[in-house]
């Protein structure tokens, strides 16, 4: 954390910034069950001045449901008014209040709004705080069945024709295990699009997590295309997608694999995506390879 000027804080700033001082408080909050709302988050929710959040009606039920009051303190922040919104919350911390940040479910800040909030308040010397707690990113990670070690959190997967296939050329090269978000609308296009670069790669999709109907599908990229080929998916979904595996391609071993294809008749488009996905490799680094050895042959 850091002081008024930016200078680290002591074990006795962060006691009194806790005590009296004002602060902008990070708040987890459940990703379905109720019941996740931690005993501190409540008293957070409960002492602070203002309580930040995406939907006021959903902040309203959540603390109704534990009896807290939130009359006068909802304030709406979005990824619409968050800019707008800085100035007027870094006002208020640095004046002494206490200030709660929450998202409608799990940690604000990831793919959701909060993190140009924080870095305004943080900016003006004001201290943030955490009350730590759901996140539909570790619960998916955590029940995946994939390695966790090192993993990277990359949003929603893009809706473009062309920013899908930089992403795709991205995760070709990823060793660690990718995590993103879907909605249930998109799951089923979007496995396909996956599965069709990374057919065998594994991947867990996380759905409806700590809700009555929670459920994790494991298995390979192509066997999940086709279950939800049949299916209708409800429910925000989590996909836990393994990385690249660890096999390294010698150029001048690639360039006689794109040599082969090519003399035996295939297409430079075909060559690029056939070696893409079976080796892990770029589509677009492929194809533009294959387009070089095909203009030095001709």
């Amino acid at each position: 954390m850091d002081g008024p000027r930016g200078q680290p804080l002591t074990g006795d700033d962060v006691s009194e910034a806790r005590d009296g001082r004002g602060q902008l408080i990070v708040v987890a909050t459940p990703i379905g069950n109720l019941g996740d709302l931690s005993p501190r988050a409540e008293e957070c929710l409960a002492s602070a001045d203002v309580v930040l959040c995406e939907d006021t009606r959903h902040t309203r039920g959540l603390l109704s449901s534990r009896g807290v009051r939130a009359a006068g303190r909802l304030v709406a922040l979005h990824q619409h008014n968050e800019a707008s919104q800085s100035d007027d919350v870094v006002a208020r911390v640095l004046g002494g209040q206490r200030v709660a940040l929450v998202s409608d479910a799990g940690t604000p800040g990831i793919s959701d709004p909060g993190s140009r909030l924080v870095a305004a308040v943080a900016s003006a010397g004001g201290v943030v705080s955490t009350v730590p707690g759901p996140s539909a990113v570790i619960a998916a990670l955590s029940i995946s069945g994939l390695d966790t070690e090192r993993f990277v959190m990359d949003g929603f997967f893009p809706r473009r024709d062309g920013e899908r296939l930089a992403r795709l050329d991205e995760w070709a090269r990823e060793r660690r295990t990718i995590v993103f978000y879907e909605s249930p609308q998109r799951i089923a296009e979007t496995m396909k699009v996956v599965s069709e670069r990374f057919p065998t790669r594994r991947a867990a999709l996380a759905r409806e997590l700590t809700k009555v109907f929670e459920e994790v599908r494991r298995g390979t990229t192509s066997e999940l295309a086709s279950v939800l080929a049949d299916t209708t998916t409800l429910g925000e979904v989590v996909v836990v997608l393994e990385g690249a595996d660890e096999r390294r391609v010698e150029p001048e071993s690639l360039e006689r694999e794109i040599r082969a294809l090519l003399d035996s008749g295939k297409s430079v488009r075909d060559v690029a995506g056939e070696l893409s996905r079976d080796l892990g490799l770029s589509h677009r680094e492929v194809y533009r390879l294959a387009l070089e050895l095909r203009s030095t042959t001709e």
